[in-house]
């Protein structure tokens, strides 16, 4: 009888890397993560950025991208619940990878709505954290 063994953390790109933290994505690939994701059993969340203009274009995309349920209110407080609460509700988490490519910085989306919405990934990966769940968010700027 053959056994497969689950990859742990030392096998994939992430060897490391902190299990709760948000971090430029700087020499990680997009399909590294992803397969790393895949490896571990961990839901992978992945929004490309790069057409958006302004903080509701940037959450507009952001609902569309991770599929975020329709009552989402569309302000940093909601993506905040969204990220968080319905998903612990679900059951049992294995943890999370996400990457968001090419954050915009425009005239309508500048430095202080930059760091809101990194603050917002900030949070929750502590709220992931504080449940032993890993939560790892990797970015980067248009």
């Amino acid at each position: 009888m053959e056994t497969t063994l689950r990859p742990d953390i030392g096998e994939t790109p992430l060897k490391g890397v902190r299990s709760n933290i948000v971090q430029s994505i700087r020499a990680f690939r997009v399909q590294d993560l992803q397969d790393s994701a895949r490896a571990l059993g961990q839901h992978f969340l992945y929004a490309n950025l790069a057409n958006a203009q302004s903080k509701q274009d940037v959450l507009d995309l952001l609902a569309q991208q991770f599929i975020l349920p329709a009552h989402f209110g569309k302000n940093f407080d909601a993506l905040y619940d969204c990220m968080t609460d319905p998903v612990h509700k679900s059951g049992p988490q294995p943890g999370f990878i996400v990457v968001l490519e090419q954050i915009p910085a425009t005239a309508k989306f500048d430095k202080e709505a930059r760091e809101q919405l990194l603050d917002i990934f900030r949070d929750t990966a502590d709220y992931w954290g504080d449940r032993k769940i890993p939560f790892r968010c990797f970015y980067s700027f248009l």
